[in-house]
């Protein structure tokens, strides 16, 4: 299983620090969550294009970046995200109107495209789309706040759409990517990575904690592989 940083309890006043930290660590995938003080439940604001630019102008084009857009207006601004130079866009399904059409914009754009799904959202709100889908993201606490605890209670969802994406591959089609969020910290990662999961988005696990990311990041390997 892959770990991917969240970037959102970092300090951002030594966010390029952090970045450079978890890339020296041998990171290679970074997850931006971007909210725009409506859609998510506690009203958050973080960041937009602007910051993402600059990160993607930091870290050069071998890293990838993605955006989770927990916003009210994908549909509409998506195109600012992949302009600042994201890899993947990844909307949530609760929040937007035409799923195929976002999926089809970001893919004529030359980016992957990707549906994220809430605690509380079924499955089938996303699987008529897998096969165009280049990633799926199943939450693991309700969006908007960073520090929130794992809700174990995932952990169908999580094989429905493992099992999903498995057949899919095995008729020739789309290897989706199945990622989580929420929660992943050291004691609970194996617990992910045996549900099937491809990659976890991990952010005070290893940003918040004592040790160094790198530190964290070894932890947390070791506790999957262990």
């Amino acid at each position: 299983m892959r770990i991917t940083p969240s970037i959102l309890t970092a300090d951002f006043t030594r966010l390029g620090e952090t970045i450079d930290s978890a890339i020296n660590a041998g990171i290679d995938w970074i997850h931006l969550d971007v909210m725009d003080g409506n859609w998510v439940v506690n009203r958050t604001i973080t960041f937009g294009p602007a910051l993402i630019r600059s990160i993607r102008e930091r870290v050069g084009s071998e890293i990838i970046l993605d955006c989770h857009l927990m916003v009210t207006n994908a549909e509409e601004t998506w195109k600012q995200y992949v302009d600042a130079g994201v890899n993947l866009v990844i909307a949530h399904i609760e929040a937007i109107e035409d799923p195929r059409t976002l999926i089809s914009n970001l893919h004529s754009a030359g980016v992957q495209a990707g549906l994220v799904l809430n605690p509380d959202s079924e499955p089938s709100t996303i699987l008529p789309f897998l096969s165009e889908l280049d990633l799926v993201l199943v939450m693991s606490v309700v969006p908007g706040k960073g520090g929130q605890s794992f809700m174990p209670e995932v952990e169908e969802k999580v094989k429905i759409f493992r099992s999903a994406i498995d057949q899919q591959k095995k008729d020739g089609g789309r290897d989706t990517i199945l990622m989580i969020d929420g929660g992943i910290k050291s004691h609970n990662a194996k617990l992910v990575a045996d549900w099937g999961i491809d990659i976890a988005v991990v952010g005070s696990g290893l940003i918040n904690q004592k040790g160094t990311i790198s530190e964290n990041l070894d932890e947390i390997i070791h506790s999957i592989d262990n």
